[in-house]
């Protein structure tokens, strides 16, 4: 019994020494202390793994860089030497010569900016001159039309197509003295067309011979005929002015030659004629050198040479 006493004791006395050395004092404190101890742990292994990523990164980062320096430590042996000087003489050159653009830069743009200004005028001057151009036009085709310029068409004249009226009116009366001198073969008539479209028309006189019942230009017609037509357009002029002009007569009238290219028959035409008008109160004077006119013509002025010089007239009646 003594003997387990002491043992009981003894394991006492060592269960106080433990209870002394123990660094938490309860169970429940330990476990506290466990618990954290655990999750510190938790949190290491989490940076260790962090820790370990960053470093094959940087690892795989410095193996890079270092390919990338082998192969540019490669390209520095294997390239030529730089020489600076060279470079910085050529960096000065390339400076001047963008000194030199910019300065044609600026000049051009100012140049730019002068013609924007000019070409904003000009679209305006453009858009006025097409209203000008549109208007001239249409006064061009009146001016073509007024003087008989329009292309393609006949060459007469708004001053001709006047003249024209009245001449139609001059030739009713011209053609009943012809009628008569041409013994009803020749009549006038204004050419409807013009011979041809390049020069200015309106005036032409075509003849009309009711023998052959043809018409023809007036220029076919011989020296005796042109001279009846001639004739029968002056009486006709003269019948036109005094039907058309109140007041006004003409008393007078002077033929100048023209006979002598008149054949005998004709010449009896124009003489007729010309007695008629005379017998009318009209005082018709002739003047001509055809010698079978002074046995048909009862009053006469006849001019002679003198030999000292000068002339004489001579009324005989």
């Amino acid at each position: 019994m003594a003997t387990v006493s002491t043992e009981i004791k003894s394991l006492g006395s060592s269960l106080k020494q433990l209870k002394e050395t123990l660094v938490f004092k309860t169970k429940e404190g330990a476990e506290t202390k466990i618990s954290e101890l655990q999750t510190s742990k938790s949190s290491l292994e989490v940076a260790i793994k962090d820790t370990k990523e960053a470093l094959d990164k940087h690892n795989f980062t410095i193996n890079h860089l270092k390919s990338q320096i082998e192969a540019l430590t490669k390209q520095i042996e294997d390239s030529k030497i730089i020489n600076t000087e060279e470079l910085t003489k050529e960096k000065a050159e390339l400076i001047d010569t963008k000194n030199k653009f910019t300065a044609k830069t600026t000049d051009i743009s100012g140049r730019l900016a002068t013609n924007n200004g000019i070409k904003k005028n000009i679209k305006k001057q453009l858009t006025e001159v097409v209203g000008v151009e549109e208007r001239w036009k249409w006064v061009k085709a009146l001016s073509d039309t007024a003087n008989g310029q329009l292309a393609g068409k006949d060459k007469i004249m708004l001053e001709t197509f006047v003249q024209a009226y009245y001449f139609d009116r001059i030739l009713r009366r011209a053609n009943i003295r012809l009628m008569v001198m041409s013994s009803g073969q020749y009549e006038l008539k204004r050419a409807a067309d013009a011979s041809n479209q390049r020069s200015q028309s309106g005036l032409e006189l075509n003849v009309i011979d009711h023998y052959n019942a043809s018409e023809r230009s007036v220029k076919s017609l011989s020296g005796g005929e042109s001279f009846m037509a001639s004739l029968s357009l002056a009486l006709g002029l003269s019948d036109e002015i005094q039907s058309s002009s109140g007041g006004i007569r003409l008393d007078t009238m002077f033929v100048d030659e023209g006979f002598g290219s008149l054949d005998e028959e004709t010449l009896s035409q124009a003489l007729k004629v010309l007695i008629s008008l005379a017998e009318s109160n009209l005082l018709v004077g002739i003047i001509s050198h055809v010698s079978e006119l002074k046995e048909r013509i009862d009053k006469q002025i006849v001019v002679k040479k003198e030999k000292n010089g000068g002339s004489r007239a001579e009324i005989i009646a």
